[in-house]
């Protein structure tokens, strides 16, 4: 019953982070694609403060939208918030790590080949790490960096990069990546919390009171929301990098992520310039190309020829279909089983069955490549497979084929 619960537990927030984090995303792209094409308006419509107009169709109706200088004379009777977008993403993202990197932090978090970290001293590390990140993210937004784009994002990400670099001396390959969507969840949660929203506060009260707002109250929140906005590629190949294990159980793995963050930065740049009317073929063109690069660089040659070598050198060696069996039945089916033994799963992960030896014949090749090549298979290797049956292992697949 303990493990159903934490099964619930793990599919209700992460299906609340995935519908809230839509929500979030999907507002900064919204919002940065209206001010990016926002036109001049009229006179009267300047006269009036409005600073640009765009009139845009949808859904079977026509809609005019306007955004002022500074504020309009009188504040409406509805105002439209949008914060909550932002910390139902984060709260939802926080309750999902604590449930499977801390509860479950001997399976997902602690990897005992790095380091020998007790659960509770690795919980504390986690959160230690998160909170540094932070809180050197919000200092260099106090610094005169921030009015100077290209050298924030230069000082960010070689922060960026020698911090992914040391937490993966301690976590998990999976736990590193997740760590920094931690990370970079905060520093968005906290650019609306700490700056967007008080900065609109301002403006509002100042409307309210009948002065004229401080447009310097504007620009601040818009600086912090663009670094959000160039965020959102990174954060979504994030949630969903747990799918692809040949990036996060890389050698390199923390330098695939940094890679595939820059491109991701780069990618939404071309977007956000398109917006604006400046079409720029060659930065979506020079994004794609850089991550076939990528991908190219990180594919497991190095693996694939020690394959090779380990098949040629076994092959005098038999590895009958009953050897591998018995390797896999030890290794793998406590938890890909239709009825698993391991406390951590109620059902088989991903619905991977190996029962019998017909269905690791079947699955021949994903076995192989998940527990010979990438290696991150078994799950924090909780089994102890040794590297000699991982061996074995490659030579009866290699054979078989």
């Amino acid at each position: 019953m303990e493990s159903y619960l934490f099964e619930v537990g793990h599919l209700l927030f992460r299906y609340f982070h995935i519908v809230a984090g839509i929500a979030w995303i999907g507002a900064s792209f919204y919002f940065v694609w209206l001010d990016n094409n926002l036109t001049n308006p009229p006179q009267w419509k300047k006269d009036k403060g409005i600073q640009g107009d765009l009139w845009a169709i949808h859904a079977g109706g026509i809609y005019e939208v306007a955004k002022y200088k500074a504020g309009p004379e009188k504040m409406p009777e509805h105002l439209h918030w949008f914060k909550w977008e932002a910390y139902s993403t984060w709260i939802s993202g926080t309750l999902l790590l604590s449930l499977l990197y801390y509860v479950g932090a001997d399976v997902y978090l602690i990897d005992p080949s790095k380091a020998a970290l007790e659960q509770m001293s690795a919980i504390a590390l986690s959160i230690g790490c998160i909170a540094t990140g932070y809180l050197f993210y919000r200092l260099i937004c106090k610094t005169s960096l921030i009015n100077h784009g290209l050298a924030f994002a230069t000082i960010a990400l070689s922060f960026l990069t020698l911090w992914t670099w040391g937490i993966d001396h301690f976590f998990a390959d999976r736990a590193v990546y997740i760590h920094v969507g931690a990370l970079i969840g905060t520093c968005m949660a906290g650019n609306v919390f700490n700056v967007i929203v008080p900065s609109q506060k301002q403006m509002v009260k100042a409307i309210a009171e009948g002065k004229q707002p401080d447009p310097q109250f504007g620009l601040i929140a818009k600086q912090v929301s663009i670094h959000n906005n160039y965020a959102t590629l990174p954060i979504l190949f994030i949630m969903l990098s747990n799918h692809f294990a040949f990036t996060y159980a890389h050698e390199f793995g923390w330098l695939i992520l940094i890679a595939l963050f820059i491109v991701g930065m780069w990618i939404r740049h071309f977007f956000n310039l398109k917006n604006r009317g400046i079409v720029k073929p060659g930065v979506l063109v020079s994004g794609i190309a850089a991550f076939f690069v990528v991908m190219a660089a990180s594919a497991p040659w190095h693996t694939l020829q020690s394959g090779k070598a380990i098949a040629q050198a076994h092959q005098q060696v038999e590895v009958s279909d009953q050897q591998a069996w018995q390797i896999i039945q030890s290794r793998c089916t406590e938890c890909h089983s239709q009825n698993p033994t391991s406390a951590m799963f109620k059902s088989p992960p991903a619905g991977f069955v190996l029962d019998n030896l017909a269905q690791a014949k079947q699955f021949a090749s994903l076995i192989n490549t998940r527990a010979v090549v990438t290696k991150d298979m078994p799950l924090a290797n909780m089994t102890k497979m040794t590297e000699d049956e991982r061996a074995l292992i490659g030579v009866w697949v290699n054979k078989a084929e």
